[in-house]
């Protein structure tokens, strides 16, 4: 073979092994790329896989807090209830309905169910037609049926025990409840009980019966800062909200019950005076003895009755105005009054003590028959002034104010011991009792709470008004 030849092959050769090169490399080049691709591949996937598997769980999720969702919901529909707060001692029914004792408490009470489900079906949209409604009414029983008694509403003062068992009786969520004697007693456990339930999710609406008492104004004054609370509030009306309350009015719901809350309250002073022969035996204390102590804790809007009639007119602007005498115009001083102090004695435990006063047994009964109005000889304020059917026209000596003033503590105060009225003229103190007894000798039937009895009358402080 000659020399050209070779030389062809050999470059033939040196081709083949170029191409062969580059066809290598390209290889290699297309494996790394691929190891690159594949392993994106994988990471992808994965990264898929995990998705997939978060997507599954929160899916999942969203399906069990649907189911409880739904549950929840189901379970707030079926506890729905809607509240009523009623203060007895100031939101009181109707003279008919009362008398009527306990077939008048069921009568009552169908009323009011009638028409707070009417008022709740008004104010809350797609409200379940069976929502159940709970009431509760708060009162001093024992005073409201002394003063219903007085003012000549009732023939006997239990008959408004025999009304609060009816009301009580008629519905399975229908309690009126005694609280007894005590200041604020009512209130107190009405407004626990309205922020207990504010925010209950199951309690849709609160319907608060309150116009007669300035003392809510503040738990109202509260409850405004929260502006969505205020629609699942109505305030409803008895006798026209009182000035504090009247304000905030505009910025809550409202409603009156026609035919069922008196719309004036009580008034004793317009109840013909009667004095019973029997007089003296209604005198607490004996007669031959000076003013004896007792302690002081009394009815939170009105007190007892008994047979103590004559003080029925000077009571009723401490019994049935709240707060007493806040409205009442400056006193007028008169020559023959008692000086006032604004000055109030404490024993150690914060009581107020009504210091002991000598009477006569016959000046008592003397001063009693001639009818002269209390509030208006001692405080210089009655408030029905023309129309009061006691005497103010009779022109007393010092000793017949004495012996008024001894008359008047005869009829216990609202607001017992913890009274801080410098001008207020009733008893802070039962006058039969003795110091340190928590009993006397009229009993169970004593017109003075058993906490009225037995007070310590060593004075240790003053407290300014």
């Amino acid at each position: 073979m000659a020399d050209e030849d070779t030389q062809a092959l050999h470059e033939r050769f040196e081709l083949l092994k170029g191409a062969e090169h580059h066809k290598n490399s390209l290889i290699e080049e297309l494996l790394r790329r691929l190891d690159t691709v594949s392993q994106d591949y994988q990471n992808e996937r994965l990264a898929h896989l995990r998705e997939s598997h978060f997507n599954r769980d929160v899916q999942l999720r969203e399906m069990q807090l649907q189911e409880e969702l739904r549950k929840t919901k189901a379970m707030m529909e079926r506890d729905a209830f809607i509240l009523v707060l009623i203060d007895g001692d100031g939101m009181i029914f109707e003279d008919h309905l009362i008398n009527k004792g306990e077939v008048g408490g069921r009568e009552a009470a169908g009323i009011l169910w009638a028409a707070i489900r009417d008022l709740a079906h008004e104010r809350i949209p797609n409200l379940s037609s069976d929502v159940k409604i709970m009431t509760r009414i708060y009162a001093n029983l024992k005073g409201l049926g002394d003063v219903c008694h007085r003012a000549g509403i009732l023939d006997k003062p239990s008959t408004i025990e025999d009304f609060a068992r009816g009301f009580t009786g008629s519905k399975q969520l229908f309690d009126f409840v005694d609280v007894g004697s005590g200041k604020d007693r009512a209130d107190d456990k009405l407004s626990e009980i309205f922020k207990l339930h504010l925010y209950d999710c199951h309690c849709r609406h609160i319907f608060f019966g309150c116009s007669h008492d300035n003392g809510y104004a503040r738990l109202l004054e509260e409850t405004q800062a929260d502006r969505p609370v205020l629609e699942r509030i109505t305030l409803l009306e008895g006798v026209p909200f009182e000035k504090e309350l009247a304000g905030l009015k505009s910025q809550y719901k409202s409603a009156k019950i026609e035919s069922l809350f008196r719309s004036t309250k009580i008034n004793v002073y317009q109840q013909p005076y009667y004095q019973q022969p029997t007089a003296p035996q209604a005198l607490p204390a004996p007669y031959q003895s000076p003013y004896q102590p007792g302690a002081a804790r009394t009815p939170s809007a009105s007190t007892t009755s008994s047979s103590m009639n004559p003080m029925a007119s000077s009571w009723a602007s401490t019994a049935i105005s709240t707060p007493p005498h806040v409205t009442s115009p400056p006193p007028t001083p008169k020559p023959t009054a008692s000086k006032t102090t604004n000055e109030i004695p404490r024993n150690r435990y914060g009581q107020r003590v009504d210091p002991y006063m000598e009477y006569d047994k016959n000046e008592v009964k003397r001063v009693q028959k001639i009818h002269m109005c209390n509030v208006h000889y001692l405080r210089h304020d009655c408030p029905y002034g023309d129309e009061c059917t006691h005497d103010h026209f009779y022109s007393p000596n010092k000793n017949e104010l004495k012996t008024l003033k001894y008359v008047a503590r005869m009829t216990p105060c609202r607001f017992g011991t913890d009274c801080d009225d410098a001008k207020c003229i009733y008893g802070h103190r039962c006058p039969s009792g003795i110091e340190g007894r928590k009993d006397c000798r009229f009993g169970e039937n004593c017109r003075f709470d058993r906490d009225m009895h037995g007070i310590d009358m060593n004075v240790v402080k003053t407290t300014k008004v």
